[in-house]
């Protein structure tokens, strides 16, 4: 198995997509580490992964199963096409993965949460408004990047 060192790099941003979802190449490096015990302070199966395991249908134990037999990206992805219970078109995918894309906290303690994170990584940075600007920049920050 190819699994990346997440104590040394990041996994792939959640902007990245593979077979047009936004996340998923990012859970896929999170749950590889894992499995390989490179994740460092990455967590597969966490809230972010949740939103693409329930959009699609699919319970995280079984795809980590595949994920440990040494599957690759596209191997992942025709076997999660094949087993979600949700089937969604290229345009649910599309928008969906808009959405996340530009996705900002919903809640006062999400936008507490954000905030606290925000002030951590890049208080100076006026772009960051969502989640993916931040996980983006918290990211950069956490291997030694400058805000």
């Amino acid at each position: 198995m190819n699994a990346p060192d997440l104590t040394k790099h990041s996994p792939r941003s959640m902007r990245t997509r593979l077979g047009g979802f936004i996340i998923l190449p990012r859970m896929l490096d999170k749950g590889r580490a894992e499995i390989a015990g490179t994740n460092g302070e990455y967590h597969y199966n966490c809230p972010l992964d949740a939103h693409f395991l329930n959009f699609v249908g699919i319970d995280a134990a079984p795809l980590r199963e595949q994920l440990a037999l040494g599957k690759g990206d596209g191997e992942i992805l025709h076997w999660i096409l094949e087993h979600s219970k949700h089937k969604r078109t290229p345009w649910d995918v599309e928008q969906w993965s808009a959405h996340h894309e530009h996705r900002a906290p919903a809640s006062v303690d999400q936008r507490d949460f954000f905030h606290q994170m925000h002030k951590g990584t890049g208080p100076l940075r006026e772009d960051i408004g969502s989640w993916a600007d931040l996980l983006d920049l918290d990211d950069y920050v956490s291997f030694g990047g400058k805000a």
